[in-house]
């Protein structure tokens, strides 16, 4: 099938949409026709095949640039829907391509303003200072000799994003027929945010209005610092802005050099994303190395550097939708006072745990998570991660595959930010402690909502008290007419210890039972076909496949 849009590139769409044919292809030969308990034996390993077609999508990204590079950055964020190795393969996918050529690029900046560029700007340096897979800076001079950047989108980019969108829609489309994804996530729904994000990006002159709108929102924040945008040399392909190319956040001497401690850059990043995300409700979404500066303001009296953290390129920004506020606001509590009560039911709020969910066995899940992650430093805990990923699985394996959840597409940009957020903080500091700034977060926020409103919480609460207690006559009545029919039932569940040791001892009973089973077929083939010891034999080997299969299912 050929796509009929008039407005993409047909054979690069055919080209991509190729790619993800055989990728899904060999994974639906692989993982479902061979996933069977005879068949596991053709197998090869997962890992290695998963690792493959990362590696083969990223090297396909790296060449043709446009969305795959951007998707490839988003999917390697996903943790919750991909392999640890496939992520891993693709997080080192750089957002890096050739320029596009200098004429053209003129061509589009006069076509933009109309007027030839020595009208517009009194010099533009030819040579990007970076090139990205939808836009490039050049750093200019305005007429007045303001130093200023200019960030112009690739010469023909739209065609090359709408012919990579609508490719990547085809493909998921075919992902629908994986019932383990699609039951967790919207994926039409998937495919309009990425879209519309993506779209949003081709717009600077919106882009510029995000830059503004975040500079009222840190406006009485003296530690965030955001570049002014020049309006009068800015069009929907042209954004112009102040030269905010101070010290790179990742340039760890030179922040050294002005006595600003990594780690002091590591906490307060953190603590703006807090503010973003919790409070003020929309997020810098592409929080990379390359976004983000550190503009020197003087030292304090123990000689150490003051500075403001300075954030650029706003093409992407994430909006958290006011039906996830007030759960997000009771994770970060939850979180805060280690409450994994507090915390599932945020889950349960947010629409990510669906009715059916046993919520008491998630609330263990958290609980074991708290002891086993709780204040360790950011450095240490993807290592921490992996060496108790099997311990984790074996205990909360099946609960997590059949646990009914709805994974919100809302929040999939804000999750990228965070992971990213995540990657930075470790590359400034290595021991940095991201549960002790939860903490006072947590805290001050519980506050805030406590102060806000808590009689109105109360009053609800004191509502929803006397509805049940209005309810409490019929549901009396209801259940003496079963007892009375006799269909009354009661139903117990176990302590989770109690549940725990009732899982062992029914796995311990299982594995003896196939135990004595083998064993009786071994010794009953030796007795009756004693004469003839290949029938035994092969009445034994019959015994021993069962026992293996009955393992794998």
């Amino acid at each position: 099938m050929t796509s009929s849009h008039p407005d993409i590139d047909r054979k690069r769409f055919r080209r991509v949409r190729w790619f993800f044919l055989r990728a899904f292809a060999a994974i639906f030969w692989h993982d479902f026709i061979l996933d069977r308990p005879v068949l596991r034996l053709l197998r090869s390993d997962p890992a290695d095949r998963w690792v493959g077609v990362a590696l083969r999508y990223r090297a396909l990204a790296v060449e043709m640039g446009g969305v795959l590079i951007k998707l490839g950055q988003y999917l390697s964020t996903r943790v919750d829907l991909l392999p640890r190795q496939v992520t891993s393969a693709l997080s080192g996918l750089q957002d890096e391509v050739p320029a596009a050529e200098w004429p053209e690029v003129v061509a589009q900046i006069e076509d933009d303003f109309q007027r030839p560029l020595a009208d517009i700007f009194s010099h533009v340096e030819p040579l990007p200072i970076g090139a990205a897979s939808l836009a490039q800076v050049h750093s200019a001079q305005l007429p007045d000799g303001q130093s200023v950047v200019v960030k112009v989108l690739r010469p023909g980019i739209e065609v090359l994003v709408e012919t990579d969108l609508e490719a990547i829609a085809q493909a998921v489309q075919w992902l629908k027929a994986w019932r383990f994804v699609r039951r967790r996530i919207d994926l039409d729904w998937v495919v309009e945010e990425f879209s519309s994000t993506t779209r949003r990006e081709l717009d600077l002159v919106a882009e510029g209005r995000n830059v503004e709108m975040f500079s009222e929102l840190f406006a009485e924040d003296d530690e965030v610092y955001l570049p002014k945008i020049y309006w009068p040399f800015t069009a929907r392909r042209t954004l112009t802005e102040e030269n905010v190319a101070f010290l790179k956040v990742s340039d760890l001497e030179a922040l050294e050099a002005q006595g600003i401690a990594p780690s002091a850059v590591a906490r307060q990043l953190y603590r703006v994303y807090m503010q973003q995300v919790f409070v003020h409700h929309w997020v810098h979404a592409d929080p990379h190395p390359g976004n983000i500066f550190i503009k020197p303001t003087g030292r304090n009296s123990d000689g150490s550097g003051r500075f403001q953290v300075v954030f650029v390129d706003f093409g992407m920004v994430a909006e958290i939708p006011p039906r996830l506020r007030s759960a997000l606001r009771r994770l970060i509590i939850g979180l805060g006072s280690r409450d994994a009560v507090e915390v599932v039911q945020a889950f349960r709020d947010g629409g990510y745990l669906l009715p059916g969910a046993d919520l008491v066995q998630i609330e263990e899940a958290v609980e074991a998570i708290f002891d086993r992650f709780w204040g360790v430093e950011i450095g240490r805990l993807n290592d921490l991660v992996l060496s108790e990923a099997a311990p984790l699985w074996r205990e909360f394996g099946q609960l997590l595959l059949e646990t009914p959840i709805q994974l919100q597409v809302d929040l999939m940009f804000t999750g990228r930010a965070i992971e990213l957020l995540s990657g930075l903080s470790t590359s400034l500091d290595e021991s940095f402690n991201p549960w002790l700034e939860v903490v006072p977060f947590a805290e001050a926020l519980a506050g805030d909502v406590a102060g806000q409103g808590g009689w109105q919480a109360r009053a609800a609460e004191l509502g929803e008290e006397v509805l049940q207690l209005a309810k409490l006559p019929g549901n009396v009545a209801r259940v003496a007419n079963l007892a009375r029919r006799g269909r009354l039932t009661l139903r117990f569940a176990p302590a989770p210890e109690s549940r725990r040791q009732l899982q062992r001892l029914e796995k311990g009973i299982d594995n003896l039972a196939w135990a004595v089973m083998s064993g009786a077929a071994l010794l009953g083939s030796a007795w009756l076909y004693g004469d003839t010891p290949w029938l035994a034999a092969t009445v034994a080997s019959v015994a021993v496949v069962a026992f293996l299969l009955s393992r794998w299912r």
